[in-house]
């Protein structure tokens, strides 16, 4: 019997490439400056890109998007879903954080072709639900699945 369980984790360069894919969308739909953070399973920063323009404080709430998808297990859109049945559990959460709980979409957990969370990406710099549509293209263009929060 194993006493270690073995966890995949994106790599650097798929990473890297889903934070340059995400800001090629942004810009060729004409949105709004953005910046992704791409998180490994453990929740280290692998890659943050931020495109010319893009405002002071988006590396946070990039970073944010991703960290709480990961930390919970959950899309964001289900994290949104849930922060309105549940307000009091999500503000002893944000407590707990230190802030980093947002519950807005553009944060999304990416899975490997057997479903596994082998990261998360956060996206901020236009309206979240356009933020999240950047994201997930990113990573699906990538041959992985983007787990927002809604069944696929």
């Amino acid at each position: 019997m194993s006493h270690t369980v073995s966890l995949e984790s994106i790599s650097l360069e798929a990473a890297l490439k889903i934070a340059q894919l995400t800001l090629e969308h942004g810009k060729s739909s004409k949105m709004a400056p953005l910046a992704v953070a791409v998180l490994d399973v453990r929740g280290t920063l692998k890659a943050y890109l931020a495109s010319d323009g893009s405002s002071l404080l988006r590396f946070e709430i990039a970073h944010a998007k991703a960290w709480s998808v990961l930390g919970m297990g959950l899309g964001a859109r289900e994290l949104e879903r849930r922060a309105s049945k549940v307000p009091l559990f999500f503000n002893n959460l944000q407590v707990l954080s230190e802030g980093k709980m947002p519950t807005v979409q553009g944060g999304i957990l990416i899975r490997n072709a057997a479903g596994q969370v082998i990261g998360s990406a956060g996206i901020s710099g236009d309206t979240s639900s356009n933020d999240e549509i950047c994201g997930v293209a990113a990573i699906k263009q990538m041959g992985l699945i983007a787990d927002h929060g809604d069944p696929q």
